[in-house]
């Protein structure tokens, strides 16, 4: 038996399904009871930690644990049932448009009084603030294109194309200091913040494991690969103008120069990506598979859904002057 030498330590348990999850992967307990996955809930930090557990396995894995262990099949059985739970929520909770048409209207959409996240850290956020955000997203954008990627085999002719072409954007276009998990490291370093991938999955909270849990969950399954273009649609047509206030944000505070670069970077690069993505990949999509519509809408819609509550976390803790970190120690 090998083990993994390189990747992130395991992180404690949140929870009796996550603690049985880790005690398998170290081989010291059995895998959790499918009634404490059922009765677990689907959005908090018990069952989405055991989850990421479950999914971290396909990218770098943990340090001590198997690598073999990525393709256990009692612990896939366990990753389905994890995922059914999470899956049978979302499509209950999530508000759904009527058409994929109207989705990707709203998607091009800006309020004009906006209240999101990146208003808020435009607007009034402090340093501190932003060094949570960066926190917390470190665990996708160190990442970054990753989860999207798995979707490239499911795709063919003007669709994986166009993936395929946004995708190598964000791998830097074949330069490694501008791969987009680079630029977010570098971000990472000017702000203070360790930059080893994994280091900060201990304080993130429950409603961004989700958000990450949520791409993972459609790009390992190829009958969701519809709604994985919807993510990623999503992602790509509201990167620019999010980045764009972001990057305000940087300049207001001084974060620095790294920090601006990250995301001045993302509204060249995106507003770019959004006209590929809706032309290309998912045109080409249902030129191909036109009965993928509602997937793909699905997916833009659970995209939004567990998005708005990331959001109302962070501001719901800063307006009350409190972290929005598990725990407050991001040195």
């Amino acid at each position: 038996m090998t083990h993994d030498q390189d990747g992130p330590t395991l992180p404690p348990s949140r929870g009796p399904v996550s603690a049985a999850v880790g005690a398998h992967l170290t081989g010291t307990g059995p895998l959790p009871a499918d009634e404490d996955v059922h009765d677990a809930s689907a959005y908090g930090d018990d069952l989405q930690l055991a989850l990421y557990l479950c999914y971290e396995l396909h990218y770098r894995g943990f340090a001590g644990v198997d690598p073999d262990t990525e393709w256990d099949a009692d612990l896939l059985r366990t990753r389905g049932a994890l995922e059914r739970r999470f899956l049978a929520v979302l499509r209950t909770d999530t508000p759904a448009h009527d058409s994929l048409d109207a989705a990707l209207e709203e998607l091009l959409v800006e309020p004009a009084d906006g209240t999101g996240v990146s208003h808020y850290l435009r607007d009034e956020g402090s340093l501190r603030q932003i060094r949570e955000y960066v926190t917390q997203r470190s665990l996708y954008h160190l990442k970054e294109a990753d989860p999207h990627a798995w979707v490239l085999p499911r795709l063919w002719g003007r669709a994986k194309a166009g993936m395929a072409a946004v995708e190598f954007d964000e791998y830097g276009g074949g330069r490694p200091e501008r791969v987009h998990a680079r630029l977010f490291a570098d971000m990472m370093t000017g702000l203070g913040l360790d930059t080893a991938y994994g280091r900060y999955l201990d304080a993130a909270s429950a409603e961004m494991l989700a958000t990450v849990n949520l791409m993972s969950l459609f790009g390992l399954h190829r009958s969701l690969r519809g709604a994985l273009v919807g993510h990623f649609a999503a992602v790509e047509i509201t990167s620019s103008p999010g980045s764009r206030r972001l990057a305000e944000a940087m300049r207001r505070t001084g974060a620095g120069p790294a920090a601006e670069l990250f995301y001045d970077e993302h509204v060249e690069a995106d507003a770019v990506h959004e006209q590929v993505v809706r032309h290309d990949v998912i045109g080409g999509l249902l030129q191909s598979e036109p009965h993928l519509a509602p997937d793909i809408a699905f997916g833009i819609d659970a995209t939004g859904h567990l998005e708005d509550r990331f959001a109302a976390r962070l501001l719901t803790a800063w307006r009350a002057g409190r972290s929005s970190l598990r725990n407050a120690d991001t040195s």
